[in-house]
């Protein structure tokens, strides 16, 4: 069943909760991390964790748990649940206090939600999804997984507004991302994506897919490009925890080499379950 926390209580998740003055509510004032979980093992807890805590000292945000308070919370979570593959989401926010600009004195506030998995279906995703390009909007800090994400959702939702799946990002002239996933063009054989900086977030499932790519002594090669070179890629895809390994058939109306998954994304596709397997049963 899904299941619901917030400082210190498991809640049915309907159940109203979040006071008036809490910070991540009136200022998006808090960072956050949604997290896999296959078999009833989260993948890559580790490297989740270590990036909520990173986002955390970026703005500032004093989190008296330590990194195993965190992961044993999310673990007693995925229990009490009793889901073998979900989705957990975790927010910490700056706390509840009186609304004014500069940091209360207050603890941080922490919220939790363990929800049966978003699964796509595997003929969708053979045949890939859609995307369209739009303005990255966004301010200057997007290593950082805040919840500030109305540019994100706008441009997302643009994209469904014309029957598109993802919004891939451009800033300066050059791909920056999705409005929630890392992207990837594969030419001659190798992988292309945006340089890690402060404009895209740090993805758990590329560093997922870079470590399979060198495993395939695949080329990964982190370098911008442009939305015309995307377009003539011989493969588009984007990686998230949620989407995992997604290929993008059609961006803008325009088709991809032959429209379709192509050869390099399903093997990526292939080799991450096959590494979610070896990691559950170690």
């Amino acid at each position: 069943m899904s299941i619901g926390y917030v400082n210190g209580e498991f809640i049915p998740v309907d159940k109203p909760v979040i006071p008036i003055d809490e910070r991540g509510h009136q200022f998006g004032d808090g960072v956050y991390e949604v997290i896999r979980v296959y078999h009833g093992k989260p993948f890559m807890l580790e490297e989740h964790v270590q990036r909520l805590f990173k986002s955390a000292i970026a703005i500032k945000l004093n989190v008296e748990q330590s990194h195993e308070d965190i992961q044993q919370l999310i673990a007693e979570s995925i229990e009490k649940s009793g889901l073998a593959d979900c989705d957990v989401y975790i927010q910490i926010t700056r706390g509840i206090s009186p609304r004014q600009h500069l940091f209360p004195a207050a603890p941080v506030s922490i919220t939790l939600t363990v929800k049966p998995m978003r699964v796509t279906e595997e003929a969708i995703r053979e045949n890939g999804k859609t995307a369209i390009f739009h303005e990255d909007e966004r301010w200057a800090n997007c290593y950082i997984k805040s919840l500030n994400l109305l540019p994100n959702i706008l441009a997302k939702q643009n994209a469904q507004d014309v029957g598109g799946y993802e919004a891939i990002l451009v800033k300066d002239g050059f791909v920056t991302e999705g409005s929630s996933s890392n992207v990837y063009m594969v030419r001659d054989h190798a992988i292309y994506t945006t340089p890690l900086s402060k404009q895209i977030l740090p993805g758990i499932t590329r560093m997922a897919v870079k470590n399979i790519a060198n495993m395939l002594e695949i080329p990964f090669i982190e370098k911008k490009f442009t939305p015309d070179e995307l377009l003539q890629a011989d493969e588009v895809f984007i990686t998230s925890t949620t989407n995992e390994v997604m290929p993008i058939a059609y961006v803008d109306g325009n088709k991809i080499k032959d429209g379709a998954s192509g050869e390099i994304t399903r093997l990526l596709y292939k080799k991450f379950f096959e590494l979610i397997e070896i990691v559950q049963h170690t």
